[in-house]
């Protein structure tokens, strides 16, 4: 018999809920009842779920009522308002705005770093919600679990270049307008960043920004230790915010205890969720991912020795939004096993 869901996705309108809709209705979720929500200047809104239209309704007391899944991804203000009406109505939690992690219980999750041989507990009964890995931890994770299968790592550091629509659509907005603005020599808008950021590579926001760098850095650092559970390599990591609308990029080296050949390093981190760029291909880009589902490797030799070397640098990009929006899919996925016996709760 065909299972039948009742899924919300709470901030629909929003940058990660426009993906997370696509993604469901791509999903083995496609035959679920959808609600869209919000509480904010979205409600009345025409979205497309798979090939119907539906208004987003503005979140009620009883909005959960029959709802197996909770979806929060617009502002953290909204999930800190309504998780609890939704756990209370036996829905499973799936946060994508990082408001719950510090609660009890509270598991931070990427299923696809634990396909090959678990290294983290999954969900149980007592779970109140799940919160779907930082789209970035989730890539180095993922990227390093499959390195160290071709050698012992000895050492490992990454920089990430992130982009404007990791902090919404408010953020792209004001990427757009200092762009616009700096070329028509006006003054420009700085209400998000408190800072340039056209043409502009910063590892810190003005002081009355209303974004954190520094935060960000840190979840991923935090994300990326408890996706490890101390089995993957050490990985000291900065953050760079970069001048582009959408797409994660990430520069990371890598040195072997044992010198390794190329193709077996690209070998290691080929396989599901993981292409590999070859050399005489056009190295990956934010733009490049864009849309696409794999992260996109680029393997290097320390100094391009063609023969097997200690040293490795990958280069690789990746859409975002889509990464968050399949991890969390992935992550309802493991809710969903525990439902025939009993409520995530």
């Amino acid at each position: 018999m065909t299972e039948s869901y009742r899924i919300a996705i709470v901030g629909a309108a929003s940058l990660r809920g426009k993906e997370l809709n696509d993604a469901l209705t791509e999903s083995s979720f496609t035959g679920a009842d959808f609600l869209l929500m919000d509480d904010r200047q979205a409600l009345g809104q025409l979205e497309a779920v798979a090939d119907e239209v539906t208004f987003v309704q503005k979140i009620t007391s009883d909005s959960f009522e029959r709802v197996d899944f909770a979806f929060f991804a617009g502002e953290p203000s909204t999930t800190r308002r309504h998780w609890k009406n939704a756990l209370g109505a036996g829905a499973s939690i799936v946060d994508l705005t990082y408001v719950l992690e510090g609660e009890a219980g509270v598991l931070v999750r990427a299923p696809w770093i634990d396909e090959g041989a678990p290294i983290a507990a999954p969900p149980g009964l007592q779970t109140p919600a799940v919160v779907p890995a930082h789209p970035a931890a989730t890539a180095l994770a993922l990227l390093l679990e499959r390195a160290q299968a071709v050698g012992a790592i000895a050492n490992a550091s990454a920089t990430i270049f992130e982009p404007a629509s990791e902090y919404g659509r408010a953020a792209m907005d004001e990427l757009h307008q200092q762009t616009v603005a700096l070329l028509s020599f006006q003054i420009l808008p700085k209400s998000v960043y408190d800072v340039q950021v056209a043409f502009n590579a910063i590892l810190a926001a003005g002081e009355e920004a209303k974004v954190n760098l520094a935060e960000t850095e840190e979840r991923i650092r935090r994300h990326y230790s408890l996706l490890s559970a101390n089995h993957l390599p050490q990985l000291p990591l900065q953050l760079v915010h970069a001048p582009v609308f959408h797409g994660h990029c990430f520069s990371i080296a890598l040195k072997f205890e044992r010198p390794v050949a190329l193709e077996h390093v690209e070998a290691a981190v080929s396989g599901p969720h993981v292409e590999i760029v070859p050399g005489d291909a056009d190295a990956p880009s934010n733009l490049s991912s864009a849309g696409q589902e794999e992260i996109l490797v680029r393997v290097r030799a320390e100094g391009g020795s063609g023969g097997p070397s200690a040293h490795y640098w990958l280069w690789a990009s990746t859409d975002n939004l889509k990464l968050a929006a399949r991890n969390a899919v992935e992550c309802a996925q493991e809710l969903r096993r525990l439902r025939p016996r009993g409520t995530v709760q």
